[in-house]
């Protein structure tokens, strides 16, 4: 099918020391086996019932980190290395316990590790293809885009857009890896350069939004194909770690931290908008601009790709409100449709230009090899300058023997000995300098050679071969994981037929049936009731729940909105009073929005000001030399 939801899973954390020292009472569970999870709220009656929603899968504060990829990721990542677009991200309150499923630590990896060795197993065990795997880390901070594999990683980048690769970020470092290993490297020297700061709630926030992205090329044989020609296909992984939703009151956060909080609220707003408007089905317009977050996940939500959305909540009692607010969204997100499709051929596939250069490399050792054998067979040819000197010889053995008969003879032909001497000699030069120059000449084709093998093997390294390193475990690790997903496909096709017969239930209850007896209708009836009554003060709960959550929210922007008016206010003021009027209307008749950056800019703006200028030493009022 072309079509397919976006999948959503919500994961509960345990609770944290400090809570249960506290006697924080907890609220919220997971039904792992229903993938149903329960909110109490705190200040209601006791007989007020729980709210209740279902999801594709449910996690609670028991469930390993080996459990939630192998339901949540291990689907993805077979579907990435098939050439399909796939995006796992983690959302939620601060301090419910992303980083920990996205990233983990010590003996419990999170997603991100574990995908790095199934994406290497994967490649062990194809056969007949040439695989290359490169990985990229940036964040967003403060709505800025920075690369954490970059030299200088709080450098801004711009966000371009092209009709073949769709959304990309310009100048974005992307290394190549040969194993898990590396790959794993590349991410700990990313997280060295991530924005991190400690709040109220969480001594390790995450300040920014990152986006850990595997891109996987498969260089199929002709064979394989059908049609006897090689084709490529290009699976793209995004892991996606959010920073968390806060509120100013219980994060405790003022300077930086709070700037960092506006910004994070502003595109966690802005994703939430996304979500409404892809559910809505009536809206024309999705606001994928409305900040760089979207935009890097437009294809994620609504687009070409595969999506699971883990949905992290914490379980105590204080954090009612956030939790019911993030399972209110992550219910919303299961109705997105997504149309992921097979990318094959792409233009700007990497490996096609490394098999060219392999094949280019290739062609230069065999020229060079066939200049040196040609060189080895012309200096075969040239060594005629010893038969000259055993013709001499010869001569001045004769010339002895003849010497009492003729001598003036003798003189005459010793003088035809000496001038074919010095012939030799020179015959012998020549040659000790033309095998002197073949000598340097087959050194310089030999250094030449090193230095193209050199380059062969690396970019043969590069570009790893499917198949090579196949192992019985890994074979056996392959089947395991598949038999896994037929197991998760089964259970989740189990959960769908329950809430089919639960969903036929309930438009039963309305239907008429017939009875033996008033008393036997008036039991079916008061039963009836007794569900509805329940179902409308469920209905009740959630309006009241809705509008308490949306006057919230309205209030949280309104907050943001107050301080982005006094800075623009502060702005304002160093402009009337210490910019000339003149040189303002200068500025704003110059000025120029920009869609991809999302802002305006000054046209040769490096050419202006104290760029160009040169600094100098003020000098001394008094005319006296300064310090």
């Amino acid at each position: 099918k072309n079509d397919e939801c976006v999948r959503v899973m919500v994961r509960i954390r345990p609770m944290s020391g400090k809570e249960v020292q506290d006697g924080r009472q907890e609220v919220t569970t997971a039904n792992f086996d229903r993938a149903e999870v329960s909110i109490i709220n705190p200040v209601a009656a006791s007989s007020e019932p729980p709210k209740s929603f279902t999801f594709d899968a449910a996690f609670g504060a028991q469930s390993t980190q080996q459990q939630v990829y192998d339901t949540a990721a291990t689907e993805i990542v077979e579907a990435v290395m098939e050439g399909y677009n796939g995006t796992i991200f983690a959302y939620g309150q601060t301090g419910a316990g992303k980083s920990h499923t996205m990233e983990g630590y010590g003996d419990q990896p999170g997603i991100i590790p574990n995908s790095f060795k199934h994406v290497f197993d994967k490649v062990a065990i194809s056969k007949n293809k040439r695989i290359l795997v490169r990985a990229s880390y940036l964040e967003i901070y403060n709505e800025e885009i920075r690369d954490l594999l970059s030299k200088d990683p709080k450098n801004a980048l711009d966000l371009k857009e092209n009709a073949d690769s769709g959304v990309y970020v310009k100048g974005l470092t992307a290394q190549v890896v040969k194993d898990a290993a590396e790959i794993d490297h590349v991410m700990q020297t990313g997280k060295k350069n991530r924005s991190v700061g400690a709040t109220l709630m969480n001594q390790t926030s995450s300040r920014s939004h990152s986006i850990f992205t595997i891109v996987v090329e498969c260089l199929s044989e002709g064979s394989a194909g059908g049609d006897g020609k090689d084709h490529v296909c290009v699976g793209k992984l995004n892991l996606v770690d959010l920073a968390g939703s806060e509120r100013q009151s219980k994060t405790g956060a003022t300077g930086d931290r709070l700037q960092e909080a506006n910004k994070i609220n502003l595109s966690l707003s802005a994703l939430g908008n996304v979500i409404s408007a892809l559910v809505d089905g009536k809206s024309k317009h999705i606001p994928y601009r409305d900040s760089k977050l979207t935009r890097l996940l437009q294809d994620s939500l609504g687009g070409n790709t595969k999506t699971v959305m883990i949905a992290n909540c914490g379980p105590a009692d204080y954090n009612y409100e956030e939790t019911l607010t993030t399972l209110r969204y992550a219910s919303r997100a299961k109705n997105i449709k997504n149309k992921p499709k097979i990318n094959e051929d792409p233009k700007d596939a990497m490996i096609r230009e490394f098999q060219e250069e392999i094949e280019a490399l290739k062609a230069k050792l065999l020229a060079i090899e066939k200049q040196a054998s040609e060189g080895v067979s012309s200096i075969d040819g040239g060594a005629g300058g010893a038969e000259g000197i055993e013709e001499a010889q010869a001569i001045a053995e004769k010339a002895q023997r003849e010497k009492e008969e003729m001598l003036q003879k003798t003189r005459d032909d010793l003088a035809l000995v000496a001038k074919d001497k010095a012939q030799a000699e020179l015959n012998k030069r020549e040659l000790e300098l033309k095998l002197e120059r073949e000598r340097q000449q087959a050194e310089e084709l030999a250094a030449q050679q090193k230095v193209l093998l050199d380059r062969l093997a690396a970019t043969q390294a590069k570009v790893l071969i499917g198949g090579e390193m196949m192992t019985k475990a890994a074979q056996q690790e392959d089947e395991l994981r598949r038999t896994k997903l037929e197991l998760e496909e089964r259970k989740r096709q189990e959960l769908q037929l329950a809430r089919e017969l639960a969903e036929q239930e309930e438009s039963n209850l309305m239907r008429e049936e017939k009875y033996q007896s008033l008393q036997e209708e008036a039991e079916a009836k008061a039963r009836k009731l007794k569900k509805v009554y329940t179902k409308v003060k469920e209905v009740l709960g959630d309006i009241k729940a809705m509008e308490k959550a949306h006057s919230r929210e309205r209030e949280d922007l309104l907050d943001t909105i107050r301080q982005l008016t006094a800075q623009l206010k502060l702005k304002s003021l160093v402009l009337d009073y210490f910019m000339p009027p003149e040189a303002v209307v200068l500025l704003e008749s110059r000025a120029r929005w920009n869609d991809e950056e999302d802002d305006f800019t000054l046209d040769r703006l490096e050419l202006a000001g104290n760029t160009l200028r040169p600094r100098q030493r003020p000098p001394s009022a008094s005319s006296v030399r300064r310090p």
